[in-house]
């Protein structure tokens, strides 16, 4: 089991009661939309992300991310960490049909790509007085390695999210700073030869 000092943001009671078998720590639900209308509910993840930070873990479809973006500009990014899973076809047992994406939420997908989110997100975050001493991911990277503004960047890019287990509707921004938070640039560089 994993012990989080951050607290884990979710979206539903699904998601929270699947991640307590995993993690041990301080569990919230945004119960999907409703935080963007709850006066209470935010003021309560500011104060939580303010005192302990905040581990946000959506699903991987466009309703996830619109979550996950509403309460990082809410909370401010400075006390979020982004974990992800990747996005794997398929429904929940609990459901009769898949979501409206065909993919699995948070609750379908297998503990071990859970866990290794959580791990990946977490070791980005520096330790109480370390330095960061490895070397920015660049725009400029991006573009050499193939995986921006270059033909077959696209598939290329995919090709790349999909074997670091990552979403694929990252925006470049976003990409960017996932890259950063989750990986070297060496360890990029070498996965970039190999698509």
């Amino acid at each position: 089991m994993m012990t989080l000092r951050r607290a884990l943001l979710v979206e539903g009671k699904y998601d929270a009661a699947r991640l307590s078998n995993l993690v041990e720590g301080t569990i919230l639900t945004t119960d999907g939309f409703r935080v963007m209308k709850d006066r209470a509910l935010q003021s309560m993840l500011k104060q939580v992300a303010a005192a302990q930070g905040l581990v946000i873990l959506t699903d991987s479809d466009a309703a996830g991310f619109r979550i996950r973006h509403f309460v990082t500009g809410l909370v401010g990014a400075d006390h979020v960490v982004q974990a992800y899973v990747p996005a794997i076809p398929g429904k929940e047992a609990r459901k009769p049909e898949p979501g409206k994406e065909g993919l699995l939420g948070v609750e379908g997908v297998p503990d071990a790509l859970i866990l290794q989110g959580l791990q990946d997100a977490l070791q980005s975050v520096p330790e109480a007085g370390a330095v960061g001493d490895k070397s920015p991911i660049t725009y400029t990277d991006l573009y050499e390695w193939g995986i921006s503004g270059t033909a077959n960047s696209a598939e290329k890019r995919r090709t790349l999210l999909q074997r670091l287990g990552l979403p694929p509707r990252l925006s470049k921004k976003e990409l960017l700073q996932v890259l950063n938070t989750l990986y070297t640039w060496e360890s990029l560089a070498e996965q970039s030869k190999q698509l």
